[in-house]
């Protein structure tokens, strides 16, 4: 755990008790800072005081006396309105934060690795974390994924943070310290809390501006906005490595033709074939992978070493992750697909599709999955989302369900992919939308779909 001498004897405010919220306040409690803690929810603020966290109203408190607050990055503190409690501390001229930023402050010689993107950063950060620890490195992989910052590993100088990054938190980092930051993509997401795309698309590009100097920057260069932004750090005279999936990229790191290619050096130099890798397929797992290797070289690692640690990577939970194969159909839980974009990538892999969409709409909806519609069999829609998706499919003659909940959806799509007997059948979750609607998170609908796969398992077994 991370310890924050720093502001040992002053009073800290922590706005959110979350997961990241809870951890600040008991990192900055067991640090000597007086705590001051609020949360909106009353049930978020019962479970911290059972946990020992002191309670303050911080919109009635005295902001001459807090010397930070540190935010919560889930909570809007500018879009779609300012929060009251982040106006008073501006008002005051104290400093907002997230937990991210004060790890920085608290381990600022210990190298760091930053990722960042729509899509495919929880695939890349874990992809970069196990890398680094085949390779013998100590490393603490956290952020936005798995571990809240403050609750790390306190590593030495010869350690090595990996972090994911949401466009939340790179609002609340003002203190520079990423040594590698990565921007894998910027698509359309979030816009509510960003107040439109240009300033999701600033958010994104703060990984840059909050980097530790010299540092670099490794950008894939797949989309319009990442190129712009690579063209303006170029201009500054910055470190960049391009990185892309869709074609070679001179100086850079690539993949063409599944072949993963390092030319960051001017040797063009076939490092790895990722086609025949299991755990990271598509087009959108190249990008990672590119990526990921771009930063491990880095960290002065070999090529070989690099190649043997992508190739050994296990997969992440809910992202392309093969669940199981029943009567000859695969079931793949892409639950993590959230967005249209990350469905895209999911439909693009698979030629015969049965697809589990829906759940709470996101801006745009699935037109643009058009041209994907063809690997569709038939699609199971489920959620508040379900009937603009089923208007969507219907214009283009695409064969769909309304089942409501994702048990039907399940039962459904074995029960029509094992009576087509189509070879290569998939039944896939990418939902391209958000979970708050039927669950807690992406991650909860994940598990259970896992349950139901496995309930279909054991109805085989027992049928036998």
């Amino acid at each position: 755990m991370i310890d924050l001498p720093f502001l040992d004897g002053q009073v800290a405010a922590v706005m959110g008790l979350g997961r990241s919220g809870l951890s600040a306040a008991q990192a900055l409690a067991r640090s000597g800072a007086r705590v001051w803690a609020w949360d909106d929810n009353a049930e978020s603020r019962a479970k911290a005081e059972a946990k020992g966290v002191a309670l303050v109203d911080l919109a009635a408190c005295d902001w001459n006396r807090p010397a930070l607050l540190v935010w919560s990055p889930g909570i809007p503190h500018t879009w779609p309105q300012p929060h009251p409690v982040a106006e008073a501390a501006r008002a005051h001229g104290r400093p907002i934060v997230c937990d991210v930023d004060l790890l920085l402050q608290a381990r600022p010689r210990v190298p760091n690795v930053a990722i960042t993107g729509t899509n495919g950063k929880s695939t890349t950060t874990a992809l970069i974390g196990h890398i680094l620890a085949q390779a013998g490195r100590r490393v603490a992989v956290g952020g936005n994924l798995g571990t809240p910052a403050l609750d790390l590993e306190a590593l030495d100088d010869d350690g090595i943070y990996v972090l994911e990054l949401s466009s939340y938190q790179l609002e609340l980092v003002p203190s520079a310290g990423f040594g590698v930051s990565i921007l894998l993509n910027i698509t359309p997401d979030h816009l509510g809390r960003h107040g439109g795309m240009d300033g999701y698309i600033a958010a994104k590009r703060r990984i840059f501006e909050t980097q530790a100097k010299p540092g670099l920057a490794v950008i894939a260069i797949d989309d319009e906005p990442c190129r712009r932004i690579q063209a303006e750090l170029l201009g500054l005279g910055r470190s960049v490595t391009a990185v892309s999936a869709q074609g070679f990229v001179k100086g850079g790191v690539s993949v063409v033709g599944g072949t993963l290619i390092d030319d960051s050096e001017g040797r063009e130099a076939a490092i790895l074939d990722l086609g025949r890798l299991p755990t990271l397929p598509g087009q959108h797992n190249w990008q990672n992978a590119a990526a990921a290797y771009a930063a491990a070289r880095a960290f002065g690692l070999q090529a070989q070493t690099i190649a043997a640690g992508i190739a050994s990577y296990p997969g992440l939970a809910h992202r392309q992750e093969r669940v199981a194969a029943l009567d000859g159909i695969l079931f793949v839980n892409d639950s993590k697909a959230t967005n249209a974009d990350a469905a895209e990538k999911a439909l693009g892999c698979y030629d015969t599709v049965y697809w589990i969409a829906g759940g709470l709409a996101k801006e745009g909806g699935i037109d643009s999955l058009a041209p994907l519609f063809g690997r569709i069999r038939h699609a199971f829609l489920i959620g508040q989302a379900a009937p603009a998706f089923a208007r969507t499919l219907a214009a283009h003659h695409v064969a769909h369900s309304l089942v409501g909940d994702l048990g039907g959806a399940t039962r459904a799509a074995y029960a029509l992919a094992r009576a087509e007997g189509k070879p290569g059948a998939v039944v896939l979750l990418a939902p391209a939308c958000a979970s708050w609607d039927q669950f807690k998170s992406f991650e909860e609908r994940g598990e259970r779909f896992r349950l139901l796969v496995n309930d279909l398992l054991l109805a085989k077994e027992a049928r036998a």
